[in-house]
């Protein structure tokens, strides 16, 4: 029997007044987190929350993200964590997919946050505001760590397919334990480490290899909500950053930043590890001569906790390579039909190891088509080279990968759908210096009709997350069709 939050608990017991986060001025040691924790354990105890129940945290990167996470998994819950910058709409589906219990927010989260829990009928509490801070200081904090066996549920990350609607993936305690434990070892985080934490908590991979990796080894997250690149060069700075985290767009501005500023890098940071999307290889070689540090390039998914492959931190690496597994995770490149690809072949990544998900939330025919005997799909294809690194070669799926974040076309086609004017639409993806990828509408209008691309641009920005909305929206005629009349987005082409 085990349960995540006991690393927070023995951090705090055996280093208690070691640095835990840091935000600008504002520093929480080990025993204060773990204790503040505990005080949300007890309150959502007294709220009726029980073991196995579901709770959204709709937090940016604050020091209050990780008290309400531990807080909640301490409880024995579940915790669902929701992009802060999303509407309504957006929150009120995935809370109620997984009947989430209740919602914690912040201020600037509080009316679409507060608009779905209304609608859902469940509570939404704002827990950065300074009356919910009296109402714990006055709660005894919770002594005891609810047990969870490791098949048990942690984390529910929603995460979208190119047909459907989000799910949520099901992350357990032994999932994201291993894959802390795992990736902590491999990047030799310590607690004389300082890791920077400009990758959202919400997501996977700033969970994983931020959050989580810190609490295990008592390291100090030093925190940055919003990513800006001059904020981020100056937390790097003064804080004596030595692990840096992020997405390849977030090395591509450090760079353009450090230049602008005539600094020649950074001489604390030891290690750079990044995933997310490919990195290029001209950034890569520019950012380790800049910063003097090696960047590690690493694989993974919402579904794999998330690492699944890493670059050698010590030995040898190859740029643009994702690495190879990382110890106790199995990896094999498959055909259509699940069978092993031949040798220098390119096959869809298949992944079996104690750090795939149990499954999607209540989504059996997802469970189905996502794995073949055992092995999870990931819908990526990738090639091996004859020392077993392996190379990310195309996506499957039609996910776009905009700055880090994942934005799937069907849901932008939905929204553009509901447009009066609309009679068709595809969103794809077009290359983009600084994002990786930009968002792109090509839309057909209905007979008669009349609507500017901005105005549909405007429309879709009314009714989802900032950075899904498509930055290039395109009217014409008619849209490419195959003979059963489906839409071809391959040929669609990436510029007008």
């Amino acid at each position: 029997m085990t349960n995540l939050a006991r690393n927070l608990a023995h951090t705090a017991e055996t280093r208690p007044h070691q640095p835990a986060l840091r935000l600008d001025d504002q520093v929480l040691d080990y025993r204060t987190l773990d204790r503040h924790s505990a005080r949300v354990a007890s309150w959502l105890t007294a709220e009726g929350v029980t073991p196995g129940d579901r709770v959204a945290i709709m937090l940016p990167n604050i020091p209050d993200f990780a008290v309400a996470y531990y807080g909640v998994l301490r409880a024995g819950a579940v915790v669902v964590p929701l992009n802060p910058l999303l509407k309504a709409g957006e929150i009120g589906y995935s809370a109620e997919d997984c009947a989430a219990r209740t919602i914690l927010t912040w201020r600037a989260s509080l009316p679409e946050a507060s608009a779905a829990a209304e609608q859902l009928g469940i509570a939404c509490t704002d827990i950065t505001a300074a009356d919910f801070t009296a109402v714990l200081d006055g709660v005894e904090p919770c002594a005891e760590i609810v047990e969870r066996a490791d098949h048990e549920a942690a984390v529910v990350l929603y995460t979208s397919g190119t047909t459907g609607r989000p799910k949520g993936a099901v992350l357990t305690h032994g999932n994201l334990r291993s894959n802390t434990e795992t990736v902590s070892r491999l990047l030799g985080i310590t607690d004389t480490d300082t890791v920077f934490g400009g990758l959202p908590f919400f997501h996977v991979f700033g969970q994983t290899c931020g959050l989580n990796a810190a609490v295990l080894t008592g390291a100090c997250v030093t925190l940055l909500p919003r990513f800006d690149a001059r904020a981020a060069l100056a937390i790097l700075i003064r804080d004596r950053v030595t692990v840096m985290e992020g997405v390849p767009t977030m090395f591509v501005a450090l760079l353009a930043a450090a230049e602008a500023a005539g600094s020649a890098g950074v001489e604390t940071v030891r290690l750079s590890a990044t995933g997310g999307s490919a990195m290029p290889v001209e950034v890569l070689h520019r950012f380790e001569a800049a910063f003097g540090c090696p960047v590690v390039e690493g694989y993974g998914l919402s579904e794999t906790a998330p690492v699944v492959t890493l670059g050698s931190v010590d030995g040898v690496r190859r740029p643009g390579s994702i690495g190879t597994p990382i110890p106790g995770v199995e990896v094999r490149l498959v055909d259509e039909e699940g069978k092993d690809t031949g040798e220098g072949g390119i096959g869809e990544l298949a992944v079996r190891g104690p750090n795939v998900m149990s499954g999607y939330w209540n989504r059996p025919e997802a469970d189905d088509a996502a794995f073949t005997d055992g092995w999870f799909r990931t819908g990526d294809l990738a090639r091996r080279d004859e020392d077993g690194y392996y190379f990310i070669v195309d996506r499957k799926k039609e996910m776009i990968i905009r700055g880090g974040y994942n934005v799937y076309p069907r849901e932008i086609e939905e929204v553009l759908y509901t447009h009066p004017a609309v009679a068709e639409a595809a969103v794809v993806g077009v290359p983009h210096e600084l994002h990786g990828e930009e968002i792109s509408a090509v839309v057909a209008l209905k007979p008669g009709a009349s609507v500017t691309a901005d105005d549909l641009g405007a429309f879709v920005k009314e009714r989802v997350a900032p950075y899904k909305y498509p930055r290039i929206v395109r009217l014409v005629d008619t849209l490419p069709k195959g003979p059963t009349g489906k839409i071809l987005k391959r040929a669609i082409p990436a510029h007008p």
